[in-house]
């Protein structure tokens, strides 16, 4: 088993390949980024000493639309990671049906360490590494782990400096007041509960009597926590962060638990509540676990102890090929993370588009589209996997390759002598 993620993401590509029966060159093309780059960013700290910080920006496939993916700031950050995660993001936007490819960024650096002059001076001397490689038409960055709204406008306003006028679109997240989109901060869980409401219709599950455990509690999980209670009624049984977890078989007030979350700094000795760990919450018996955190968390080890029927992937990467087999054969239902948490880069499409049109949508109007376009998603992936009768990993894979495929054909990067699809009944270039 690995737990290098490209090297996950590659085997989950040539799954999908197989089946595709894609020809070799093209295969080979979208095995690896189109284009990375590593950079060094000398960065004045606040004692006066230089100190050099280790930065990437992974292109990954262009063929349906500018590059588009978060920039995460993190002490173990790897460029594998951030291949991994470009390579995720160009399947997530041809699964979701928008005009973008993938994209990754990184720095590496521990946030928790620096001091807030610090952390601006590594931002702005990121986007002075990468700024040419960059730009609405080109590759649109956004938050990730450890990045925020006033992160990305801090980016945002150096890359205008550098451009000498304004280019709200070269960067997603921002603040409202400076171009960002409303409804773009609880995005990818609200689409990640849209998903579920179809699976449930599926499953017939009734999400009103449906217990549900989540594992992270930044802010995916959290905002999951608070959405799937107001919007499904569903009872919150077990929540998580890096350091510790909760247990309340009556159920979590998720307004409770994230202002104490956001006053502690931790959800240690969080009233009423017994201590659980991250281990332990997965295994829990729930109808519904929301694995919320980082890579590899569900594995082979651990898999067959399950007992949720359904899983929502809002983390990326959490579960390792082996384990989907594990868990596909005992029949637990799996929304796959670059379905499931695709909400935050579609509403980041929506604010280019505003930005690209000086426009500005109510709320109202972003969940709705949110919605239509996770629906559609959604049904997409189900008929592939009733079709192909395959795990509902390799199903998102077989809707979201092929469109790419079909992309890097018509362009004419690989061969495009016609032929009937084997997962479509129309003709595809091949």
């Amino acid at each position: 088993m690995t737990t290098n993620p490209f090297a996950i993401a590659q085997a989950q590509l040539d799954e999908a390949a197989k089946l595709l029966k894609l020809d070799p060159e093209l295969h080979e093309l979208l095995r690896q980024p189109k284009a990375e780059h590593t950079v060094r960013i000398p960065v004045t700290m606040d004692d006066g000493r230089v100190k050099i910080f280790t930065g990437f920006r992974v292109q990954y496939n262009n063929s349906r639309g500018p590059c588009k993916g978060g920039i995460r700031f993190h002490p173990e950050e790897t460029i594998d990671t951030v291949r991994a995660l470009a390579a995720w993001m160009t399947w997530k936007t041809s699964l979701v049906n928008i005009p973008l490819g993938g994209g990754k960024g990184g720095v590496i650096c521990n946030p928790k360490e620096l001091s807030v002059g610090e952390l601006e001076r590594v931002s702005r001397g990121y986007i002075r590494q990468i700024g040419h490689l960059i730009g609405p038409d080109i590759d649109v960055p956004a938050p990730d782990v450890y990045t925020t709204p006033e992160i990305m406008a801090w980016m945002m306003d150096e890359y205008e400096t550098m451009l000498g006028h304004h280019a709200a679109g070269v960067i997603t997240g921002k603040p409202l007041f400076l171009g960002g989109s409303e409804g773009r901060g609880d995005a990818t869980a609200r689409g990640g509960m849209f998903t579920i409401r179809e699976a449930a219709r599926e499953l017939e599950l009734d999400l009103k009597k449906t217990t549900c455990a989540i594992q992270g509690y930044g802010n995916a999980g959290m905002h999951a926590h608070r959405l799937i209670v107001e919007m499904f009624g569903s009872k919150v049984v077990a929540v998580s962060d890096s350091r510790s977890g909760i247990y309340n078989k009556a159920g979590l007030d998720p307004e409770k638990v994230a202002e104490y979350k956001a006053k502690k700094g931790t959800l240690d000795g969080f009233p009423g509540a017994e201590k659980i760990t991250n281990e332990a919450l997965l295994e829990l018996d729930v109808d519904i676990l929301l694995p919320s955190a980082i890579e590899n968390v569900i594995t082979e080890k651990n898999a067959a102890k399950i007992k949720a029927k359904l899983i929502g992937e809002l983390a990326n990467g959490p579960t390792t090929p082996e384990a989907d087999l594990i868990l596909h054969k005992k029949g637990v239902f799996i929304i796959p993370d670059f379905l499931c948490n695709a909400g935050g880069v579609t509403v980041s499409y929506y604010e280019q588009v505003q930005n690209a049109n000086l426009d500005r949508w109510k709320v109202e109007e972003v969940h709705a589209r949110l919605d239509d376009a996770m629906t559609e998603a959604f049904h997409a992936f189900i008929q592939m996997r009733k079709e192909m009768q395959v795990h509902s990993r390799l199903a998102a894979y077989l809707v979201a390759v092929d469109r790419v495929a079909q992309a890097c054909r018509t362009r004419g990067w690989a061969s495009r002598a016609t032929k009937v699809s084997k997962t479509k009944k129309e003709l595809t270039p091949a």
